[in-house]
């Protein structure tokens, strides 16, 4: 079933971006967000990152001064592998039929993650690619973040230069170290033609993994978070290990999978693997170093 527009589609290949309106329904839109206040709920009793990923690293992301009464989670990795309903919205939900017209239309799931930003926190994330972190043989791949929250102007919405998936690919390393982000310089061109992605919750904001982005922190008195869903297609390999391993990523969730591999011409230099909990804390070091 066609669900994007001709016109939806080229905005997408024109701009790297794409805003889609309903793409879950208002009872899957509850029942995403009862469980991440849930999550949150039970973050008021840690004072540092917990649970397990796959890997061995923290599960719940705790943002710097969190605490009990000001809980800051900001990140869930993989919520999928603890959760039934983020697994039922990864598989099923619009966004993945939306995806599949794009690149698909057989496509695979390479990972998840909620990003959130309660109030009175500060994460800010600086300005990157989505590719450098993940290299794969062709680069047809979306980032899909759903508004599990209205995003506004003021609570720290997506921030993406239109047009440059179609420019080069970025180096994330400086002074040897992996930032996680691109260099001041590199923004500088760009920064009249800056746009924020806002939406009504429910909403899909589909970024193809070359676009530059980041985003400001969340300055309202309501949360912003959304369930971040990238997926790619099928005839892709990755070309370094996945940053966020789940025992779901690579499952195809549209199409068949075809023993097929597919590649395209770009070099970059390969990412760094997160230690800590979340690429927030590399960006971070980087910071203060």
């Amino acid at each position: 079933m066609t669900t994007l527009t001709q016109d939806q589609k080229d905005a997408f290949w024109r701009d790297g971006v794409l805003v889609v309106e309903d793409a879950v329904t208002a009872e899957q839109l509850q029942a995403l967000r009862e469980t991440f206040e849930g999550w949150v709920e039970e973050s008021r009793a840690h004072t540092s990152d917990y649970g397990e990923t796959l890997d061995g690293r923290p599960r719940f992301d705790l943002q710097p001064g969190h605490n009990a009464e000001t809980p800051g989670l900001r990140r869930v990795q993989s919520p999928e592998e603890v959760s039934d309903v983020y697994l039922d919205i990864m598989r099923n939900a619009r966004t993945v039929d939306i995806c599949a017209e794009l690149i698909g239309p057989a496509i695979r799931f390479h990972h998840g993650k909620v990003n959130s930003k309660l109030p009175g926190t500060a994460t800010e994330v600086k300005w990157h690619q989505d590719f450098p972190f993940e290299p794969m043989t062709n680069d047809d791949m979306i980032t899909a973040l759903l508004f599990i929250d209205d995003v506004t102007l003021e609570n720290g919405p997506l921030e993406v230069v239109p047009g440059t998936h179609k420019g080069p690919i970025h180096s994330h390393w400086h002074d040897g170290v992996f930032t996680g982000a691109v260099s001041d310089d590199v923004m500088v061109p760009h920064r009249d033609n800056i746009i924020k992605c806002t939406g009504k919750a429910g909403s899909v904001c589909l970024m193809h993994a070359n676009l530059l982005h980041g985003s400001a922190p969340n300055l309202s008195d309501g949360p912003r978070t959304l369930y971040i869903a990238t997926y790619y297609a099928e005839d892709a390999i990755e070309l370094s290990p996945n940053h966020l391993p789940s025992k779901y990523m690579h499952e195809v969730v549209r199409g068949e999978a075809s023993g097929r591999v597919r590649c395209s011409t770009y070099e970059m230099q390969i990412p760094e693997k997160p230690t800590d909990t979340s690429f927030f804390a590399q960006q971070a070091q980087a910071a203060m170093g």
